[in-house]
């Protein structure tokens, strides 16, 4: 009769962690598998433990791989918001997407005439490296209830905002590393692979891919041939400048710096906002494919639906509203 083991084991540093299938780990010290059995207390303790020991251990060992945070270049990613229902839940999902990736700096610009409490403490409980900014959108320039969101663009005071402090916060910053960085625009509704803001760290002066879910299209994006990006796939106006959804590109920061006057038109018309920028800073012919030359979606331009009061506006008639107190 033959009985036939079935081994895991785990090495870190000079420990070899060593089970069999269904028992509890063992640990041995040295170099082979055959070394001598540690006097650690490792192998004493229950299994979930032990395991959670091992993991926290490997993490570390994986984290001491990565480069120093400060060899990064810095994100810096400008989100506009605005007041409504949703507002936290979309910050909520954001920043904990944010936590993940390193050497980020959150620039959120409020729509509104002063920063907000909820935003404010939000922010202070993000865990991000941050600033807050605020400016209002002219009344002109707002929607109004029941207008399409088509039909003025949205964010381009906010978006201006962030690109303003950083052109006045970078010129404080001595020595080029002032100027080594990333500039994104991030809405606040839409949901981002990490994978993303890696692809976008190595940007020389303005990098391109795909956005998901968008123009009525399952995606739009760069076509690439040769490395070089020659036409995009959209089903609007593809003879636009540049063609592309403001989650599909991101732009080099001493790009932003050598280009003072390069903004968002608030006046651009529908679907020209990317190109009122983007004119400015780069020709077609040099931007830089991302996104394994652009064939990976890894943002999407997703919405999130209104919620619908009906409930809680027939109980405020009666005086037995939610609580105002409860911040959502």
């Amino acid at each position: 009769m033959f009985i036939i083991f079935y081994y895991t084991y785990i090495e870190i540093g000079k420990h070899l962690y060593f089970s069999a299938l269904g028992t509890n780990h063992r640990c041995f010290q040295g170099d082979s598998l055959w070394g001598q059995h540690c006097d650690c207390a490792e192998h004493d303790l229950p299994k979930d433990r032990a395991i959670s020991r091992l993991q926290e251990e490997l993490y570390r060992l994986q984290e001491k791989k990565q480069p120093p945070k400060s060899s990064l270049s810095t994100i810096f990613v400008i989100t506009p918001t605005y007041a409504r229902l949703v507002q936290k839940a979309e910050l909520t999902r954001l920043s904990q997407t944010f936590l993940h990736v390193p050497q980020l700096h959150w620039i959120l610009v409020e729509d509104s005439p002063r920063k907000t409490p909820l935003v404010s403490n939000f922010l202070m409980k993000s865990g991000l490296t941050y600033t807050h900014l605020n400016v209002p959108t002219a009344k002109e320039r707002k929607l109004q209830e029941g207008d399409p969101s088509w039909l003025k663009p949205r964010g381009v005071e906010q978006r201006n905002e962030g690109l303003r402090w950083l052109r006045e916060d970078r010129k404080t910053e001595p020595g080029d590393n002032g100027q080594q960085g990333v500039v994104y625009f991030a809405d606040d509704d839409n949901t981002y692979s990490l994978q993303l803001f890696e692809e976008m760290r190595s940007t020389q002066r303005v990098s391109v891919w795909p956005v998901g879910l968008v123009g009525g299209m399952k995606f739009e994006s760069p076509v690439v041939e040769g490395g070089k990006v020659v036409r995009f796939h959209t089903g609007w106006r593809p003879s636009r400048p540049f063609p592309m959804d403001m989650a599909g590109f991101a732009v080099s920061l001493r790009l932003v710096l050598a280009n003072p006057d390069a903004c968002f038109d608030g006046e651009a018309p529908m679907g020209f906002l990317e190109s009122s920028l983007l004119k400015g800073l780069v020709t077609a012919d040099e931007l830089e494919p991302k996104a394994d030359n652009c064939t990976k979606v890894l943002v999407w331009h997703t919405r999130t639906e209104k919620p619908k009061m009906k409930r809680e506006e027939a109980l405020q008639v009666q005086g037995l509203g939610s609580d105002p107190a409860v911040e959502v």
